[in-house]
């Protein structure tokens, strides 16, 4: 009995000082092929809330030899070990789960000029205060600002100010980021973070004098015809934005059953590209029906289509 309780005792009283998180290498250059290792030191825990969870396996574990001591002792004894079980439950009433945050719309499509506005809750957090960060797809993510509800204003990261991104705040748990004048380079996923969970929206912005994305059509291969299988590929570049519609088409009926598209990564232009995939069967393709892709981005659409007899051995 007192060696769990001392195990517990003594874990608790490790809950001060500073949270330092660090992560080595900073930089880690690989070749295709390698694997990839990265450590991280969660350093001196400070949030009591993570530290309950952190926690929980070790309470759990104590829970079991003390109730079945309690159960093989006398009835004498019984007395003095129930403060020390309702100090143990305490502890325990602290594990309440994640904290969920989370963000809304999930996607805001905006036209060049207009403000964006995205919502933010911290779910239980009440103390702490919202990060966010922007990451354009293929790309890093950058930390945009930081705003605590005690502050007059938040602090910013590199390369954003005000006033083009602020943030507001209605309680200690809602908060709000806020771009003016969008443009069509703000489009991105934007993550509100606070100390143990995240939430994503994306933006989109379009602006019509943009051009549309340039469509083409990879036919399936001649191995793959003889598995009864026919895999098209649809590649779109040049495009204005990170994020896309993609439709595929046979004969003129949406098809989705057989479709995979890849996440958009960005070319050397600064602009992106992306690849859908359809498979279907041999027969289809055999029979010459026509397959159209069609892919919308930033406002501006594009569609090409293609069939066997038209495709050249």
């Amino acid at each position: 009995m007192l060696p769990a309780l001392c195990s517990l005792f003594t874990a608790l009283s490790c809950v001060s000082g500073v949270t330092v998180v660090t992560q080595k290498p900073p930089v880690l250059t690989l070749t295709a092929g390698q694997t990839a290792n990265m450590d991280c030191n969660l350093g001196t825990v400070t949030n009591w809330e993570a530290f309950c969870t952190s926690l929980q396996s070790l309470l759990y574990l104590l829970v079991t030899p003390l109730i079945s001591s309690l159960s093989t002792r006398v009835p004498s004894h019984t007395d003095t070990m129930l403060p020390a079980l309702c100090s143990l439950f305490t502890a325990l009433s602290c594990v309440s789960g994640v904290i969920v945050v989370t963000q809304k719309p999930p996607v805001l499509t905006l036209t060049a000029g207009q403000t964006a506005n995205m919502d933010c809750n911290l779910g239980t957090v009440t103390t702490d205060s919202a990060r966010w960060y922007k990451q354009v797809p293929g790309g890093v993510p950058q930390y945009v600002l930081r705003h605590y509800h005690g502050w007059s204003s938040p602090s910013y990261g590199s390369g954003f100010s005000s006033p083009k991104f602020t943030s507001t705040y209605s309680s200690k748990s809602d908060y709000k980021l806020i771009i003016s004048n969008v443009e069509v380079g703000d489009s991105a996923v934007y993550y509100c973070h606070t100390y143990d969970s995240s939430a994503k929206e994306y933006l989109i912005v379009s602006d019509a004098a943009l051009p549309s994305p340039v469509l083409k059509v990879l036919p399936p291969s001649t191995e793959e015809l003889k598995t009864n299988k026919a895999t098209l590929v649809c590649l779109a570049s040049d495009m204005s934005v990170g994020f896309a519609d993609v439709s595929w088409l046979v004969d003129g009926k949406s098809v989705t059953s057989g479709v995979i598209t890849g996440s958009a990564q960005q070319q050397d232009n600064k602009k992106f590209t992306l690849s859908s995939y359809l498979t279907i069967d041999s027969s289809e393709w055999d029979n010459d029906k026509v397959i159209t892709c069609e892919v919308s981005a930033g406002g501006k659409a594009a569609s090409v289509k293609i069939n066997k007899s038209e495709c050249s051995e």
